[in-house]
């Protein structure tokens, strides 16, 4: 299965390229990284990490982009002393925009979405803002509707859409920061900002309202190329001047091109980390229900895809709180046979449970009955996730939960498929990858999990009738 990622000339310049190693950057909202993959066999060679923190402001909480862009730097140029780059490529998460002032610099510090200051003016954003049916974008709390965030940075500072020339989405700027080109990409614009329209593959109507259509960056696919490193990024790390720097995607989106690639539809990809995204391709029709936290992203190629979400990694570690024992046979068989279930919701505030408090039963347990059953929390929330967005097919887990033996075994049990469990730490990296490689897409190594059978399958199904019906 061969599609065609880039659009235009410069699109067409790039898929007859002959990229071998891609330098990716790769931000997502718990750490920032640069990963070199080797397109050959979409392997890391080179990985490096720093936290991103969140730096408190003035004005608002806002990412440390300029500690980011240092640690960028010194890696692109220690990855080009050591084993060279050929191309980069960006994929970051979402609910993030870049207000730039006429000289490229940034007009005000870039906006932590989890910041709950845009829920101020709820009331008059919801006047403003399109229905779920123009946008598949869900109306969501504090800044993960970008819109929101636009209204209120504007009304916090009268002064700012008057300084803003420039209105970029999070993987651009990084782009436009190492090329000078200003753009927005599909599945940035698509990832529930209310901005844009996915059954029209346009800006939505609230560009027009926010008064910002001069200024939003031109909608671009992901795989063109924004063009060549700029001089001065060139002599900073020792890149080749003609270093070719593409457009950029949205991380969730990233884990799933691989698969849209190279696999045949129906199928699912559940992408694993800070948020769990469960994104269906090709399943059953459903009428998306935006209350329930489900919405339309829109893939590398332009096209909708109903998916559904909850801050899943969030959980574990709040739950967890740190290293823990894998939980053993017995452990897994106290959990079945006692009925020892975690209900959600361990953040409330977004998923297919928001607003209930999460709870024990019989009784909170620690070690490693606590992980099992955190494993098969995760695993039934993730389930009703695919339910609500007519999952079909195989399930593709990709991301940390995919080394997690509870969450596959439940989430077999649960749906009643196959679940294809991705051996790489992140699909993130390699699906940014593809973009400056269409033509090398092979199939990945993956664990598979088959529903269960027999006893086990009777007292695993027992468990989720027992978890469903306490749910009331």
């Amino acid at each position: 299965m061969n599609r065609v990622l880039q659009g235009g000339a410069a699109g067409t310049e790039a898929s007859a390229g002959t990229a071998g190693h891609v330098a990716v950057i790769d931000i997502g909202k718990t750490n920032a990284k640069l990963a070199l993959v080797d397109l050959a066999d979409l392997s890391e060679l080179a990985v490096v990490t720093r936290p991103n923190t969140v730096l408190a402001g003035p004005p608002w909480p806002h990412f440390d982009v300029e500690g980011h862009w240092a640690f960028l730097l010194d890696a692109l140029a220690r990855f080009q002393s050591e084993h060279g780059v050929d191309a980069i490529s960006i994929t970051t998460h979402g609910a993030c925009a870049a207000l730039l002032g006429a000289d490229g610099r940034l007009a005000a510090p870039i906006l932590d979405y989890e910041h709950d200051g845009p829920d101020a003016l709820a009331a008059d954003y919801d006047a403003l803002r399109p229905d779920f049916a123009e946008t598949g974008s869900p109306r969501l709390g504090m800044g993960l509707n970008i819109g929101a965030q636009l209204h209120w940075q504007f009304a916090q500072d009268a002064g700012l859409k008057d300084r803003t020339a420039t209105i970029l989405t999070y993987p651009q700027y990084w782009g436009f920061r190492l090329t000078g080109v200003a753009a927005t990409d599909v599945t940035s614009l698509g990832c529930h900002t209310d901005l844009w329209a996915p059954g029209q593959g346009g800006f939505s109507s609230l560009v027009d309202r926010l008064g910002i259509a001069g200024k939003i960056a031109p909608a671009r696919a992901s795989g063109d190329v924004l063009g060549p490193v700029l001089p001065e990024i060139a002599q900073a790390t020792g890149l080749a001047p003609g270093t070719p720097v593409h457009c950029g995607i949205h991380d969730s989106n990233a884990s799933l091109l691989p698969h849209l690639m190279g696999h045949d539809t129906p199928f699912s990809v559940v992408s694993t980390g800070t948020w769990v995204i469960a994104m269906s391709v090709g399943g059953r029709p459903v009428t998306l229900d935006p209350a329930l936290d489900t919405l339309i992203n829109v893939n590398a190629f332009g096209q909708p895809v109903p998916s559904a979400r909850f801050m899943g990694g969030r959980e574990h570690d709040m739950i967890m709180g740190g290293a823990y024992p894998e939980p053993g046979a017995a452990d897994i068989d106290a959990v079945l046979d006692g009925h020892v279930m975690l209900l959600p919701a361990v953040v409330p505030e977004t998923g297919p449970f928001t607003g209930r408090q999460a709870r024990w039963l019989p009784s909170e347990p620690q070690g490693g009955q606590r992980a099992a059953a955190l494993g098969f929390y995760l695993a039934l929330v993730t389930a009703r996730c695919l339910a609500l967005i007519g999952h079909d097919g195989p399930i593709i887990v990709e991301g940390p939960f995919a080394r997690n033996g509870c969450f596959r075994r439940m989430l077999a049990a649960a749906t009643g498929g196959e679940v294809l469990a991705m051996k790489g730490a992140t699909g993130t990296s390699q699906g940014a990858a593809l973009l400056a490689g269409p033509d090398r897409v092979m199939p990945a190594e993956a664990l598979r999990d088959a529903p269960p059978a027999g006893a086990d399958a009777e007292r695993m199904q027992r468990y989720v009738a027992a978890w469903t019906a306490a749910l009331g």
